[in-house]
């Protein structure tokens, strides 16, 4: 049987496929198929966070129908599943199964019972213990993922994740450490913890945090040469941490921090534990203590509530802080929490432009810390090559897809993976120019 999955949404999900892939391959009877059309069943896994993510994963949904058409199997997975599972069985009859987000390790027996005819849903469990489980590479993969836990305790109060994908669980040091060995065997160089809340890795199993110790022992792994952390909690980055990324050679001077508002009106209605006078130090003592470090965060305007005074707060706050990284989404109101029941909602009007009014001023922090760039030689990670023969890649201060790229030519051929010097010789607003040296 040939399986096609297409996947949508965040990392967390393209990490789930892989684990799927893994799992089918470790059956007997199982191929993954290149495309739809070689496939027998066609597997779609979904994002349903917001509002846009589950209207791009329903129409993608669509999109694949008419394959059943040619006797192929469909099946829907993921967080849209899990979270209208009942609803999408009987509003699309033409789905042949509904799965959630932690039936991956039961998918052969899944596939095989819908060989026989439909299967109503497989949602709802969310194991104490998440074991280790086997993935499946993609190819020229020196760029990971690796998740470190699952679910998540926060409970903010615009969030569906708990609801999703569960409580906290931390996966246990060793399985990480062992999948850490297998991603740099399989040529991975730059290595991206994940999590819903990296920051709380350990609480669990350990009885207090264990990032810092995890970090460590990550960058003893051969092979490993970027480990960048995604997803931190601000009140949750200790002293312990910020030395290890201090210190570390291999860590990089990166770090995600989705603070969401600065307004401390905005972050109580938001059930966040922060304040902005907590996220200012938070920052204060990262930039102290790693000079160059690249900080990237995302923020929510249009929260229930948030007043042109709350606005205000978090412009001048960005202005003031220059994150180096930031992405703004637009608040999306969510049925089953808590903002969503509020009756304070936003013109969505009014959210749009406070997303570009973001934005703009943003543009402008981004190219300023271009220019500083200028002159400096970079160890950049290649990617891609253009027609033209230059080539495409990033620094260690850029996540892949979502921050900048570094254009530069070279006068040798290179590959993907490759990590080379490159002498930054223009900048843009959002990406840099330059030659390899």
């Amino acid at each position: 049987m040939k399986i096609y999955f297409e996947t949508l949404g965040c990392p967390k999900n393209f990490n789930d496929t892989q684990v799927a892939k893994g799992v089918l391959l470790g059956a007997e009877g199982f191929e993954i198929a290149d495309c739809a059309d070689a496939a027998d069943v066609i597997i779609v896994n979904t994002c349903g966070f917001i509002n846009d993510a589950k209207k791009e994963s329903i129409e993608r949904i669509f999109d694949y129908m008419p394959y059943r058409e040619e006797g192929k199997k469909l099946v829907v997975s993921g967080c849209l599943s899990e979270r209208y599972a009942d609803d999408l069985y009987k509003e699309m009859p033409e789905v042949d199964c509904f799965i959630g987000v932690n039936e991956y390790d039961t998918l052969p027996q899944i596939l095989a019972e819908i060989s026989g005819g439909r299967v109503k849903q497989v949602t709802g469990c969310f194991p104490q213990v998440l074991p280790k489980m086997p993935r499946k590479f993609d190819e020229n993969s020196y760029t990971a993922t690796l998740k470190i836990a699952e679910g998540c305790d926060n409970c903010c109060a615009y969030c569906v994740i708990p609801s999703i994908r569960g409580g906290f669980r931390s996966k246990k040091m060793e399985d990480i450490i062992a999948e850490a060995e297998e991603l740099a065997a399989a040529g991975c160089k730059d290595l991206i913890l994940i999590a819903q809340d990296v920051t709380n890795y350990g609480r669990d199993l350990y009885g207090e945090p264990k990032l810092a110790e995890l970090v460590r022992q990550v960058c003893q792994v051969d092979g490993i040469e970027w480990v960048r952390l995604m997803y931190c909690y601000e009140d949750r980055i200790t002293d312990e941490l910020i030395e290890v990324m201090a210190t570390e050679a291999k860590v990089c001077h990166y770090i995600d921090i989705p603070i969401q508002h600065a307004s401390d009106n905005v972050l109580a209605g938001m059930k966040r534990r922060s304040t902005e006078e907590s996220i200012r130090r938070t920052i204060e003592r990262l930039k102290e203590a790693i000079p160059d470090i690249h900080i990237r965060t995302t923020l929510i305007v249009g929260f229930p509530g948030e007043t042109e005074e709350d606005f205000d707060t978090l412009v001048d706050f960005v202005e003031e802080m220059r994150f180096a990284r930031l992405g703004v989404f637009a608040y999306s109101q969510e049925e089953n929490t808590v903002a969503g029941e509020r009756e304070d909602q936003i013109d969505e009007e009014i959210k749009a432009e406070r997303v570009d009014a973001i934005m703009r001023r943003q543009l402008d922090i981004s190219f300023e810390y271009n220019k500083e760039k200028v002159g400096q030689v970079l160890q950049v990670l290649v990617e891609d090559r253009d027609e033209d023969g230059s080539y495409v890649g990033r620094t260690e201060y850029d996540a892949p897809e979502i921050d900048n790229s570094v254009l530069f030519t070279s006068d040798r051929e290179l590959k993907a993976g490759d990590m080379v010097r490159v002498e930054i010789i223009d900048a843009f607003d959002y990406d840099l120019v330059g030659r390899e040296v």
